[in-house]
Order: structure tokens, then sequence, then C-alpha cells
């Protein structure tokens, strides 16, 4: 697959990368894959984002999941291959931008890494305020159950992010321990459910989901697309270049894990979950607490609330682990003058990017906030808002996956395997495009794709402005 870095490079790279004021080399292996992992909040998906496959795919779901989890192999594959040359805290931006060099030779001042950073940094936003919204759904429903009342959705939304905000702003290492428990505790749950279903239907294929019953191709085309969702966030954990100890082995190393063991948990929830509901009265699409029916139906079902529980507190993780990997990004493009100066300062005591930590949180709470004051449910709000970032992440995958034979060739490290690999992953991350766009989802999804594109001719206009007033500022000088 090409050459590699020696030790004693990747030492010396490791060494030599700018901390732009983080705590350098802080977080262990496994506290920077669980950036990862709680960015994509597992728990997520058994709980809410399956069901919505499973209304579009049937007992085709666990095809539309076996597609996903290829294509983002794929992703993971290019990813890791950067991953093994650069760290930094702009993450995905970083790299895309690095294939690609200016006249004067400066590779992050490209149009190309002014797309790639604002793509990324509306993903991670839009994906925070998208799991409010799952968890306002879910923590009114488990409050209802318990009290039979209601708390305002924008009341839950505030206490979500701004506490994940606080958390974000005083330490990267207690926000890494807290997100892996919190990960660790809810996926134990949901497999324990996951074997008893296991032991009680027998271990056999289930006929009506091995032969695809009543399944048509475009209902698994289409729940590819929203399979995607349960991935996006697993490359979060390149967001920790500066602070990750030996960046260059273990941010390659967290990648294809996360991607390799979150795509195991979503087939094997997929396949039992499905296979659970088969003698249930209610629709799995339908159902509002699935896994709380299923720990009923094998007899553990003082396991149900408990994994709701865990559900909203992962949920609470994964806006955590946005507003954090989103903070970087801005960081890094502040110092790159993409985003305004101001924000490419660093806390003094905790080592973290304040400044950009606290607008990141506002960005999240706005819309989530505005949605809810119009009576928007939690769960549109998740359907929402996940599918805009979806369209951010697609568009930074495709064009890492696309970039990356150009900087290997800048490394002199391209061969035709590699190049074999960016080509397939680039192709499929423009047919998860296309999927995306037809045909036309119902309203309000189908003006989704124009709200992000007059974000991303926003981000554009605005940059040229600045420096074309940056520019004239220096004639004058």
């Amino acid at each position: 697959m090409g050459q590699s870095l020696s030790v004693d490079q990747a030492a010396s790279a490791a060494e030599h990368t700018p901390s732009y004021g983080l705590k350098q080399h802080s977080l262990s292996p496994l506290e920077t894959l669980a950036q990862s992992v709680s960015t994509m909040a597992p728990v997520t998906s058994p709980t809410m984002t399956i069901p919505l496959v499973f209304a579009l795919a049937g007992n085709g779901t666990w095809l539309s999941y076996v597609f996903a989890t290829a294509g983002i192999l794929l992703v993971a594959l290019c990813i890791s291959r950067f991953a093994r040359y650069s760290s930094s805290p702009g993450s995905l931006y970083a790299y895309a931008a690095s294939a690609f060099r200016s006249k004067a030779g400066e590779p992050r001042s490209t149009w190309w890494g002014l797309v790639s950073a604002w793509a990324l940094l509306f993903a991670y936003v839009a994906t925070g305020a998208s799991v409010t919204g799952g968890f306002i759904n879910y923590s009114n429903v488990l409050l209802f159950s318990m009290t039979g009342h209601h708390v305002s959705p924008s009341g839950l939304a505030a206490v979500a992010i701004l506490g994940a905000t606080a958390i974000a702003y005083r330490d990267v290492k207690v926000s890494a321990q807290f997100m892996l428990w919190i990960e660790a505790v809810s996926v134990t749950m949901i497999l324990i459910v996951v074997a008893l279903l296991f032991w009680k239907h027998g271990f056999h294929l289930d006929p009506e989901q091995w032969r695809l019953k009543g399944v048509s191709g475009s209902g698994v085309r289409l729940g590819v697309v929203l399979a995607l969702f349960s991935f996006v966030g697993f490359e979060s954990a390149s967001s920790l270049g500066s602070e990750a100890r030996d960046p260059l082995k273990t941010i390659p190393r967290a990648l294809i894990q996360s991607a390799v063991l979150a795509g195991f948990f979503f087939l094997i929830s997929t396949y039992t979950e499905v296979l659970g509901f088969h003698s249930s009265p209610q629709s799995f699409g339908e159902s509002p607490a699935p896994m709380r029916f299923l720990s009923g139906q094998v007899g553990v079902r003082f396991l149900g609330p408990l994994i709701d529980v865990g559900a909203v507190i992962s949920m609470f993780a994964c806006t955590l682990s946005c507003i954090t990997a989103s903070a970087r990004v801005l960081l890094l493009m502040s110092h790159h003058g993409l985003a305004h100066q101001r924000f490419s300062k660093t806390h003094k005591r905790n080592a973290t990017p304040g400044g950009a930590v606290v607008l990141i949180g506002l960005l999240t709470l706005l819309p989530t906030v505005i949605l809810t004051s119009r009576g928007v449910s939690g769960s549109d709000i998740y359907g929402w808002m996940g599918s805009l970032a979806t369209y951010g992440f697609i568009t930074v995958y495709g064009q890492v996956t696309f970039a990356l034979p150009f900087y290997l060739k800048l490394k002199q490290h391209l061969t035709p395997a590699l190049l074999l690999l960016s080509i397939i992953g680039t192709l499929a991350m423009v047919l998860a495009l296309v999927g995306t766009l037809y045909p036309v989802p119902a309203a309000p999804y189908n003006w989704l794709p124009y709200l992000y594109l007059a974000y991303l001719m926003t981000g554009l206009v605005w940059f040229a402005a600045s420096r074309r007033i940056k520019a004239a500022r220096l004639q004058g000088l």
C-alpha cells in the first residue's frame, strides 16, 4: 500500500507539529478513539436512526448498512493515509487543503481548502444541533414516563448545549474521559439486549431479511444515504492532531477502528432490531423507544429505561464532541486567515480554544432554539439538521478522497492501489450525494440542499470580500 514514514520520521514530524496553544500530547490512544466514537454517538443509531432507515428500506435495512459501512471504510482508509504524514487541529480541512498549492506555494490558501473548511465546520455544528434534537425528544419521553409531564424543549436544548460548551471550554482530557465512559456503558447495555435477542430467536438467518422480502432497490438506496449519518463524525479524532500522543500512529489507528467497530455494531443492531419487531403489533419504524420494547421482549425490562437514559447521555456526549472538534477546526481556520483572528487564541490555563468553543456553542444553540420556539419537534430537528450535516460531511469526505493521490504524489508515495482507492472512494461519495438529491425528497428536505449551498456561497463571498479589503489596506499603507 505504499511507503510509510519511518519511526524516526514519524517522531520528528509529531514533535514539530505546532501546538497552536493547545495541550500537546495529552490524550491517550483510547481517549483519542473516544473522540471519534462519541461524535458518531453509536447509541443514537439503534434508538433513532435505524428505525428511520427501516421506514425506507424495510427488511433491506441491513443491506443499506452494509453499503454505508463499505463506503465509510473507503473514506477511512483515504483519511488514514493523510493522517500518517501530518497532524493538526484542522482535521479533514487541513488534509484536503494540503494536497493543492496556490501559485505562491501556500498549501492552505486555495478555494478548495476554503470549501472544505466551511463544509466541515458546518457539518459539525449541524450534527451538534441534530443530536440536541434527539436529546430533547428522548429526554421528554423519559420525563413523561416518570412524571407525566414534559419540559420546555428550548430549556432542554440550553441545558445540553451550554453544559457541553462548559465542559469543552474547561479541558479536552476531561471531555475525552467523560465521553469514553458514557459510550462504553451505553453500548454494553444494548449489546446485552442484542445477545438475548439472538438467544431467544436462535442463531439462524432471518428468512425475511435474508430474502429481502418486500424490499425495493430505491428503498435500500435511500436507506444508505440515511445510514451514512450513523457514521458521520468518525473522523473527528483527526481534530486532536496537536493533543493526541504519537498522533501519526494514534489517529490513523483510531479512524480505522472507529469505522470498523461502528460498522459491526450498527449491522448487528440492525439485524436484531428488525428481527425482534417481527412479532410486534407496532411497526419498528414508528416505535418511539425501540430498545425499551425489545428489552421487555427478552425479559430484561429494567434495561429499557437505562438504555434510554444512556441514549440521552450519549446525545449529550455527541454534542460535546462536535463542539470540541469544530472549535479546533475554527482555531486553525483563524490561523490561516479564513476566520477572525480572535478565534486563533487559546485559554492560558485550560489550553483550549476558548473563544472558538463559545462561538460554536452559540451557533449550535441558535438554530435549535429557533426551531423549538416555532414548535418543531425534537425528532424533526434531528432529521432536518442531520440531513444538512450529511451534505457537509459528504462534501469534505469527497474532497479528501479526491485529493489523496495529489497529496501522495507530492510525497512521492503514490501507488496504483492507492489511486484506485481514491477513485472508488470518490465515486462512492458522489453516488451518496446523488442519492440525497434524486428522487427529490418531500418538503422540507427538498430545499435543504439549497440552504447548504447558500451557506457555502456566503462563506466564499465573505472570504473574497475580506481578502479584497485587506489588500486595499495594504496598498493604502
